[in-house]
């Protein structure tokens, strides 16, 4: 075995057995795409070498992230205990996926992840120890009524909480009906429609559509609830252009609100799920917030990186310009 599958197999039971849990007996699914194939071989020879034999449903990549994925592979998410996700383009913002934690599945997410991932930075965190602070920040989320966000690239952002309920996200699925994505570590929730308001300026990373970390900040403008402008360079074009082009007001609702929380991860790289976790990061989820426990069903969902926050949940800083101190 080559030097690089050695350090992918050892996190490879990290992932199986203490990120998803799986137990003998239970029945495993595995969704991937001919991009992450060799990932998804990893994963399923751990699994054989405990006995445990799983499906594996292989799906051409969306066009963009959150898109549904096949019928077919939604009808075997239906009869899942466990369902792993290496694949190209997320689909973790789908109603199929909504539809199987409602059922009962755990679903562990690997969106964007690429073989490095597998034993290079966020996957050598220690899970189980981060979990307690991941719940803390689920808390904060939860019982605050409004969240304020500043930087020193510019944004100044607040939305209403009131009523919604914080997710914690710490790459632990170990119950039935429960979500996370890997390696990040996060908490968030989906703030109430159309109470968003303010600047974001977006001077980390964007994870989909290929951008990845930006050349130059990308301003958006937030108005009732969604994207009003957006304004800088070459990024900020593309995006605007794009997203201008798909003619759905559902594409610029702000959707989501979310902390990293992972200690390994301290750059933004243009990886998805490692941009998601920069420790002390935020991130603005935008276009469908339902399975974050919104209400908005829009094609897509996206998401574009804060640096160097400063968060206060009502009258309560618990990050400090990305120092994490709540």
């Amino acid at each position: 075995m080559r030097g690089k599958e050695v350090l992918m197999m050892q996190n490879a039971e990290k992932i199986v057995y203490k990120c998803a849990c799986v137990k003998e007996g239970e029945k495993v699914l595995i969704i991937t795409d001919p991009e992450r194939l060799d990932i998804s071989k990893i994963l399923t020879g751990v699994l054989l070498n405990r006995g445990i034999e799983p499906v594996t449903a292989v799906m051409m990549p969306n066009e963009f992230d959150g898109q549904e994925p096949p019928s077919m592979i939604f009808h075997a998410m239906m009869d899942a205990d466990v369902i792993i996700m290496p694949v190209a383009k997320s689909i973790s913002h789908s109603e199929a996926v909504h539809e199987a934690v409602d059922n009962g599945s755990r679903v562990l997410a690997m969106s964007a992840f690429v073989e490095e991932q597998m034993y290079i930075g966020g996957i050598n965190a220690d899970f189980e120890k981060h979990r307690p602070e991941c719940l803390r920040f689920g808390d904060y989320f939860t019982n605050a009524e409004t969240v304020h966000i500043t930087s020193p690239g510019g944004t100044d952002f607040t939305a209403s909480l009131k009523g919604r309920k914080g997710n914690s996200h710490s790459c632990i699925v170990d119950e039935p009906g429960m979500y996370s994505s890997l390696t990040n570590i996060e908490a968030n929730i989906a703030p109430v429609e159309k109470t968003a308001n303010g600047t974001v300026v977006v001077d980390g990373a964007v994870s989909n559509f290929g951008i990845g970390v930006v050349d130059a900040p990308i301003i958006m403008e937030i108005e009732n609830g969604a994207i009003k402008s957006i304004s800088g360079g070459k990024d900020a074009k593309f995006l605007d252009d794009l997203l201008q082009g798909m003619g759905s007001e559902g594409v610029l609702n702000i959707a989501q609100i979310a902390i990293g929380l992972n200690p390994k991860i301290k750059d933004f790289n243009g990886l998805m799920l490692n941009d998601h976790g920069v420790y002390g990061s935020s991130h603005i989820g935008i276009g469908t917030s339902h399975n974050l426990g919104g209400d908005v069903k829009a094609d897509i969902h996206y998401d574009v990186m804060i640096a160097n926050p400063t968060i206060k949940f009502d009258d309560k800083v618990v990050i400090e310009e990305g120092n994490v101190i709540g």
